[in-house]
Parts: structure tokens; sequence; C-alpha cells
């Protein structure tokens, strides 16, 4: 079981968030499910598990500082297809791809999104 339903990140310019997170996610295999209106869009495979909104307070989107979201990725390939959509699309590099040596096999990558959301990608499986 998981322990979370999902994550949701805040943004203050919606369409360019929706291109950014097209991009990005669709390179760990994830499609956006569904749009909000104008509040929010929605990505995961089967199953909603991460929605980017406008904040709902109508207060503009802030960083979480010491927030990352990580998504699990299918292989070491995809996370560097991540990391490489990430600043084609105008995100910044906060950890280029490789090895992490906290756990065994974990390779990631991080990137923030355009509104400084801090992302990473992991894969734990042995390199091939």
């Amino acid at each position: 079981m998981s322990i979370f339903t999902h994550v949701t990140v805040g943004t203050n310019d919606l369409q360019k968030a929706r291109d950014f997170y097209d991009k990005v996610l669709g390179a760990l295999g994830q499609k956006r499910l569904a749009d909000l209106d104008d509040n929010g869009s929605i990505w995961g495979q089967d199953a909603p598990s991460f929605f980017v909104l406008k904040p709902a307070n109508g207060a503009p989107a802030s960083l979480g500082n010491g927030v990352t979201v990580s998504f699990e990725a299918p292989d070491r390939a995809a996370i560097d297809a991540f990391h490489a959509a990430a600043l084609a699309n105008g995100g910044t590099d906060e950890g280029a791809p490789g090895p992490r040596g906290w756990a065994p096999n974990a390779y990631a990558a991080y990137a923030r999104d355009l509104d400084g959301n801090k992302l990473a990608a992991y894969c734990f499986k042995p390199a091939l």
C-alpha cells in the first residue's frame, strides 16, 4: 500500500506548468489525466498522483523550503530523460543524473520547475 494518495505543488502560470510537466513527467511514463479548468491539472499513470494547482486562497504560489517531490523512474535512462526534459523546458539543475550513495543502486537526478518547486526522479534497480 502506498502511503500517499497524491502530491500537489502550486503554480503561478498554469499553462507553462502544464507544458513543462507534460514533457518532464512524460519522460517517466506519466501522462496528464485531467485538467481542472483554469485551476490546475493532474498527472499519473493509472490513477491521479501528482497535481499542479493555483492556490485555492488566491495568493501567489510559493515554495516549501526543504520540500522535494520525488518520482519513481522505471530505469536510469528515464531519469536521464527526466532531467534533460526539465532543463530543456526552462527548469534548473539541482543535481545531475548519477549514483546516490545513501542506498544500494540509488540513481537519481534533481531539478526545479518553472515555479521553483524542487523535483527528483529515483531508480533503485541495478545498472544493466
